[in-house]
């Protein structure tokens, strides 16, 4: 069997459109999640008071260095199954997989939050010391100088960043494989156990998958970042 029909068997077999589909959604609600607690994570880091400073310091070394899958394994079980929480409805009968999904994004966004927060905190870090000087000039204080004049620049200037930051999530979502999020890693898994004849379109297949995911999003960014370029 050529590689091609591997594929179109595979394709028949298994439901890869959902599996798709799910990671798509990952990286969405993921990347959204992120970006909120990336964004407050870097303004804490930027604050004018020690305490809120050494916060944000520890949660971006104490995230980085902590394996996503551990990440992700305590949101599951130590949230849902030792803490007993629980996001979506009981009743309902998907509520097992719902969970699962949830959860795994919240570790998800808690993991790339820091990640973000880095990004940010260098396009902050490009703006120049007289714009901020300026804003308090006018009667500023630090959050709306920071929201009007220095966040607007940080972002500009840290879009490429993000772009790999949204990239390295994208590819990560397999790592809810191990919590049951029925993502292409883990259909993928499905496939090697019982189809293990066809174990080169199997990989072709699913990395054909993430090269649509990603391969746009890469050129998506290095555009935008020529675009947006905060001229100096």
């Amino acid at each position: 069997m050529d590689l091609i029909d591997g594929m179109a068997t595979l394709l028949s077999r298994y439901d890869v459109l959902a599996a798709f589909w799910m990671t798509v959604k990952l990286t969405f609600v993921a990347a959204i999640g992120s970006l909120l607690i990336g964004t407050i994570v870097a303004i804490l880091r930027v604050a004018p008071v020690g305490v809120l400073q050494a916060f944000g310091t520890v949660y971006v070394h104490a995230i980085r260095n902590t394996p996503l899958t551990l990440i992700v394994f305590f949101c599951a079980f130590g949230f849902m199954n030792t803490m007993g929480w629980s996001i979506a409805s009981p009743e309902s009968p998907t509520s097992i997989a719902d969970n699962n999904f949830w959860f795994g994004v919240i570790g998800l966004s808690i993991y790339h939050a820091a990640f973000v927060a880095e990004a940010l905190r260098s396009g902050i870090n490009t703006v120049p010391t007289g714009q901020a000087e300026a804003a308090r000039a006018i009667g500023l204080s630090f959050m709306p100088a920071l929201a009007n004049v220095i966040l607007p620049q940080a972002f500009r200037g840290a879009i490429a960043p993000l772009g790999t930051t949204l990239i390295a999530l994208t590819k990560n979502t397999t790592v809810l494989a191990t919590i049951g999020v029925a993502e292409l890693s883990y259909i993928m898994s499905g496939m090697l156990e019982f189809n293990i004849s066809l174990l080169f379109a199997i990989f072709v297949l699913i990395a054909l998958a993430f090269v649509i995911l990603t391969l746009p999003m890469g050129f998506f960014f290095t555009w935008l970042s020529r675009r947006l370029v905060v001229a100096r």
